[in-house]
């Protein structure tokens, strides 16, 4: 007879048989359920029959959820739910349901037939109903307990599976048609589930595929979409600490700056908007003056517009209001410069094609034509046989000279073509050589391409681009500068430049030749030197050179200038600042020694080379520092830092061959700090100071480097 699903039969028979079979399947399904537990909490996440897109998205939410656990890496693979919240265990909790109300049907005496039934029931149709009663499920964790994705991570997500999966099918064995009426409903949502995900998935992008691949683990059939996807986004999936904050901060409101994204896109919309279209074309520079054009140099309509030019008005720099924007052109035939040592002697003719000087001074050892060359036997005017043997007779006849010890930093005026610069260099010193642009073409130009530091400047109307006391001796070798003239303007520069105590070399005609002109500039030189206080130490004559040699040493103190009968030439006001130079006009004036024992310039700095790392006396705790610190410990700080990016980053990190190299520009140079690390290596550093910076060039030639004030 055909027994309806949940018809009762009573009788006391199939009472006993009902009770026996009932506790045996129990007992079965209650190991079957222990077993499938076991198994499944230890299967990796893809045995899950979740919809792959919907366990995706969860996943990605986890993540970015816990940006702020202290390892997700940790996280990600913890299997302990001990720290859980009941919701993410809820199919654990139904199983103990389960069992007791199998409990209460063996009270009632269910048949045989009807678990057999059953069983069937869920055999045919436990597939469809788990795929519906997961989706239903995992939604409903999602909505009553949020807070357990931000505590379990991409783990939880598993162990809710887990549990739910287990929960699911025992309760479909109880209920199995409620469970099949809500399939259909179920599969509907799974299915507007999927084409939601599969939008999601094409607007994620790399993302989502960096996700599917730490899903699916490392596959052989995805181990190079995985490579691909750790190296381009896995810092972003799972950053560090550091890297957690900056992703939060980066999502932050931007307060009063636009973003970038902004900014570009309204660029564009405007460059779109506009149907202009400019084609930007670099001229040539037409000039007379050709690869030698320099701007405020060669500003002729400047000059032409001078009222005068008695005081060399005409050499000065006069920049243009609105820069060019001309290319300035190689000589024609330039080749890449001879390398230091032999720059000195020799550079290529066609890099400096001028020949002008060479018939002028030819005479005297300054330059000459060599075949493709033009070369420098390292004379001049003053010093025929070589600046060498006339840089070692100054020291013979003035020990306390000490060229790279006591006198580290010097200033030479009218420098030609910069051998006495050159030469120096044996002796451990820095020269700053300075001659103008004038008849005698670019002798500033022989002296850079030589691999000597020069600069095209003349003593005319303005202060030199110089701090006050700042060169250890100033040197002069037959430069046709008037010093006497004009209540000794010119030389009254010089003392404005020259530190308390420094030297003024000066070897010229008046001092050995006894011609009425010489003569006469001679005793004009001895009043006004006098005057100054200027005390002549030595004057003596070359014989090799058959040229005389005149050294005076500025005085230390100022008793000298208070003892003078006349104030002539006067002393400068108070209110006159000595390191004041850009753009400022000379005064026939003299500045007073330094007095204070505080004050940079009354005593002499330190001894070669100890000067370069030692910060000076007068930098004392009370004054605050470029950056910050009381200044000699920003000093320290500064040279340290400078020390350790040389040597970790420049030196070897960037692709430079150093021996190469002759010079560079520091264009913020601060205390000097870069061109003090590069100190062991045979390179010069131009250290520039901007107007509109803390003025350091006072510290820079005080630890013995050399640099120069610009805009």
């Amino acid at each position: 007879m055909a027994v309806g699903r949940y018809t009762r039969i009573d009788g006391k028979k199939s009472s006993n048989y009902c009770s026996t079979v009932t506790v045996v399947v129990f007992v079965a399904l209650c190991l079957v359920g222990v077993w499938m537990m076991t198994s499944w909490s230890d299967a990796p996440s893809p045995n899950l029959d979740v919809p792959e897109e919907k366990q995706k998205a969860e996943v990605k939410q986890d993540v970015v959820k816990d940006n702020n656990a202290e390892t997700p890496t940790q996280q990600q693979f913890e299997d302990n739910p001990g720290d859980l919240p009941e919701d993410a265990t809820k199919g654990d909790s139904k199983a103990d349901l389960l069992k007791e109300e199998k409990q209460n049907n063996e009270n009632k005496n269910e048949t045989p037939s009807e678990e057999k039934q059953e069983e069937k029931v869920v055999e045919g149709e436990g597939t469809k109903s788990d795929d519906a009663s997961k989706n239903e499920e995992n939604e409903e964790v999602k909505e009553e307990n949020p807070e357990s994705k931000k505590e379990g991570g991409v783990e939880d997500t598993k162990t809710e599976g887990d549990g739910n999966d287990s929960g699911e099918k025992k309760q479909s064995e109880e209920d199995s048609s409620e469970s099949k009426t809500e399939s259909d409903e179920n599969e509907k949502k799974a299915e507007d589930n999927r084409e939601a995900e599969e939008e999601k998935k094409e607007e994620s992008g790399v993302e989502e595929k960096v996700e599917e691949n730490q899903d699916n683990g490392p596959d052989d059939n995805t181990k190079k979409e995985d490579g691909e996807a750790k190296e381009q986004g896995s810092q972003e999936v799972f950053p560090s600490g550091a890297q957690s904050e900056l992703l939060n901060e980066s999502s932050t409101q931007n307060g009063s700056f636009s973003t970038q994204a902004d900014e570009s896109k309204n660029e564009k919309d405007a460059q779109g908007s506009s149907n202009k279209q400019e084609d930007y074309e670099w001229k040539v520079c037409n000039t007379t003056s050709g690869p030698d054009y320099i701007p405020c140099l060669d500003n002729w309509d400047a000059i032409h517009h001078l009222r005068s030019t008695k005081h060399y008005e005409h050499r000065e720099r006069h920049c243009p209001s609105e820069p060019p924007t001309c290319l300035v052109p190689l000589p024609e035939g330039y080749r890449l410069p001879v390398e230091w040592p032999k720059s000195r002697e020799k550079v290529w003719y066609t890099n400096v094609p001028h020949t002008k000087l060479v018939k002028i001074k030819g005479h005297q050892n300054w330059v000459k034509v060599s075949g493709e060359y033009l070369t420098f036997p390292g004379g001049g005017t003053q010093f025929k046989h070589g600046a060498l043997h006339y840089i070692e007779f100054i020291e013979k006849i003035l020990p306390d000279i000490a060229w790279g010890k006591r006198s580290r930093v010097v200033l030479d005026v009218g420098c030609g073509v910069a051998s006495f610069g050159g030469f120096l260099f044996d002796k451990d010193v820095l020269t700053m050589s300075l001659a103008p642009k004038d008849e005698h073409e670019a002798q500033v130009q022989f002296a850079l391409e030589r691999g000597i530091p020069a600069i095209s400047a003349v003593m005319g109307t303005q202060r030199l681009p110089f701090p006050g006391i700042a060169f250890d001796i100033v040197h002069c070798a037959r430069c046709r500068v008037p010093w006497h003239l004009e209540g000794g303007k010119l030389l009254l520069e010089l003392n404005r430049l020259l530190r308390p105590g420094g030297y003024f070399v000066w070897s010229a005609t008046p001092i050995y030749q006894k011609l009425d002109e010489d003569v006469e500039i001679w005793n004009a030189m001895s009043s006004l030197t006098e005057k100054m206080c200027w005390k002549l130490i030595k004057k003596e004559k070359d014989k090799v050179n058959q040229v005389g040699i005149a050294i005076y040493q500025k005085p230390f103190s100022n008793e000298c200038y208070e003892q003078r009968p006349e104030n002539e030439p006067p002393l400068c006001e108070q209110s006159d600042d000595r390191n004041a130079a850009w753009n400022v006009p000379l005064q026939a004036c003299m500045h007073k020694v330094p007095e204070a024992e505080t004050d940079r310039g009354f005593q002499w700095p330190e001894q070669w080379s100890e000067r370069l790392q030692k910060p000076p006396y007068w930098l004392t705790s009370s004054q605050v520092g470029v950056y910050g610190k009381p200044a000699p410990e920003d000093f320290t700080a500064d040279y340290e830092h400078w020390k350790r990016v040389v040597s970790q980053s420049y030196l070897n990190g960037m692709g430079i061959s150093w021996s190469k190299v002759r010079n560079v520009m520091d264009m913020r140079a601060v205390y000097g700090g870069f061109a003090a690390a590069l100190r062991d290596l045979q390179i010069w550093v131009m250290n520039v100071v901007n107007v509109d910076s803390p003025d350091t060039l006072p510290i820079i030639y005080e630890r013995g480097l050399f640099g120069i004030y610009h805009d």
